[in-house]
């Protein structure tokens, strides 16, 4: 491809719009095509400098690095089509057309626009030419790699992005979420293995159930759920967090989620109802849908002190012994949903000096193991609970 056609091929993409249209990148390389097209000099050295400006913000010492980037992370009618198995001749057709466009505008070298550029600036300006950074020409991807990539590992920011917040509607992408690692978790290693292996048989494909861990606060329950994005083998798992407040567009976006090869966990951390909470309905949709069934490839897991998820108020156990009754099992049917449910009780005495002992050689501890359990248990009496953040928080406090 020759530069003063590149104008010309960029203008006739099809499918990747997106690309074409909503990068800065690519807006900066189009102003830069279509001033060399018209011999606009100067327009087009303030174009050739803003790509290279453009190009290092984002990470990419070439042009072709950056658009296979884009490529990859398209969320565009073909890789969305692919991802979901349902991609027609007529848009493979189109969508190959625009990749070979892209891939031969990317293998231009940076010396091939310069020169275009030299040429069409007044001789005065032709010497500030060579000072300028340069690029190689290069396309470092295949319309057949990409596809493989969407077929197997999704499109856009789901396949980019390990986690997610749900927000007003909208998902929020956490390119570092706050997942702590096997040796930073203390106990509960059966609690925990029951989680991984529904997780395993998530992504093998099997269709799983919800999963509950409730029991007292700081046991480590929300830490077991995050856990699970640094383990082998989850490569392929997406953990979507939603406070009880944004349940109301969850089932829109489960529904979002039905056919995508990557497998996702809805986590609602700290699940507590009042009475007549309006979401309490949603999330009964959620668990076990109503004509629709839930997509085989989600799974809700969430977390919460309380066995039954609902707050009881006096009055609901006074009254009519029929009535209390009803009111009883409406609220236990909720917890009910989820098909596994996971009690996190505080550690018995031996574990948590044990943990204590454990903690103290990790932040070495000079005190003697008789003062330290001492303290420990003065500590834990005057905090109320044996937990690992009660030890950990004991030993930060030495």
């Amino acid at each position: 491809m020759e530069p003063s056609q590149a104008a010309a091929k960029l203008s006739a993409l099809a499918v990747y719009r997106d690309v074409a249209e909503q990068q800065p990148v690519m807006s900066a390389v189009t102003m830069l095509a279509q001033a060399v097209a018209l011999k606009d000099g100067p327009t087009a050295l303030l174009s050739y400098s803003r790509v290279f400006y453009l190009l290092a913000q984002a990470g990419c010492d070439t042009l072709g690095q950056w658009v296979a980037q884009a490529l990859r992370w398209s969320e565009g009618p073909y890789p969305t089509a692919v991802a979901r198995g349902c991609c027609s001749a007529v848009l493979e057709q189109a969508a190959r057309h625009d990749v070979d466009t892209l891939a031969r505008l990317a293998q231009i070298p940076s010396e091939v626009w310069l020169e275009e550029i030299r040429s069409y600036l007044p001789p005065e300006q032709r010497d500030g030419v060579e000072g300028l950074p340069r690029w190689s020409g290069e396309a470092p991807f295949s319309f057949e790699t990409l596809t493989q990539a969407y077929r197997e590992e999704g499109a856009g920011l789901l396949a980019r992005y390990p986690a997610f917040v749900w927000e007003d509607g909208t998902l929020v992408p956490v390119a570092n979420p706050d997942c702590p690692t096997g040796e930073q978790l203390m106990g509960y290693e059966s609690h925990r293995s029951r989680v991984v292996e529904n997780t395993r048989a998530l992504l093998a494909g099997k269709y799983v159930n919800n999963v509950l861990l409730y029991g007292e606060s700081g046991t480590g329950k929300s830490a077991t759920v995050k856990h699970l994005l640094t383990l082998p083998g989850m490569e392929k798992l997406r953990l979507i967090e939603a406070d009880k407040e944004n349940l109301s567009g969850l089932p829109a976006l489960i529904r979002s989620l039905d056919g995508h090869p990557l497998k996702f966990i809805i986590f609602i951390d700290d699940l507590t109802f009042d009475r007549d909470d309006p979401t309490y309905s949603v999330l009964k949709t959620i668990l076990e849908g109503g004509v629709e069934r839930r997509p085989q490839n989600v799974a809700v897991y969430a977390t919460s002190n309380r066995r039954h998820l609902v707050r009881q108020t006096i009055s609901e156990r006074a009254g009519d012994e029929m009535d209390r009754n009803e009111t009883i099992r409406e609220k236990t049917s909720l917890a009910d949903r989820f098909g596994i449910r996971i009690l996190y009780e505080g550690l018995r005495r031996d574990e948590y000096l044990a943990l204590v002992d454990q903690l103290a050689a990790q932040q070495g501890c000079p005190l003697a193991s008789e003062e330290l359990h001492r303290r420990a248990i003065a500590w834990e009496r005057h905090h109320g609970s044996t937990t690992p953040r009660t030890a950990l928080q004991f030993v930060l406090s030495l």
